[in-house]
């Protein structure tokens, strides 16, 4: 008896083991699409008003594949940031920020991050 069930709990194991060890693709150097969402606008996130000559500045955010490797790429959780809970992780490293919302089964990564349109320099793309 102990014979099968060791058996069947190695058969198991080899099964699952090729099946997360099946290789991924490999990387090309090409660039991949995303999903996401541009906001121009002036003065700040806070009190953000049309965009004018004197002050462009930009607010991207994307969701999807690339925000989760995002995600992955910048840990780890910051536990004290504004928003966190048990539903809502927040990681951020320079300008950019990402979170994950495990209620949203569609898209639970996001991640923003944002440019001065005038000096071409990094910002924070999101406010809590």
């Amino acid at each position: 008896m102990m014979r099968h069930i060791t058996k069947g709990f190695l058969a198991g194991a080899f099964v699952f083991g090729f099946a997360f060890a099946a290789p991924q693709k490999a990387w090309d150097g090409t660039y991949s699409s995303f999903s996401g969402y541009v906001l121009v606008y002036s003065n700040d996130l806070a009190e953000k008003a049309p965009p004018t000559k004197a002050d462009r500045r930009a607010s991207f955010a994307v969701q999807g594949a690339i925000a989760k490797t995002l995600f992955e790429s910048i840990g780890p959780d910051q536990k004290d940031a504004c928003g966190a809970s048990t539903d809502l992780r927040i990681r951020a490293r320079g300008d950019l920020s990402c979170t994950l919302y495990k209620p949203d089964k569609k898209n639970p990564y996001t991640c923003h991050f944002g440019l001065d349109l005038k000096t071409g320099k990094s910002i924070a793309g999101s406010i809590c």
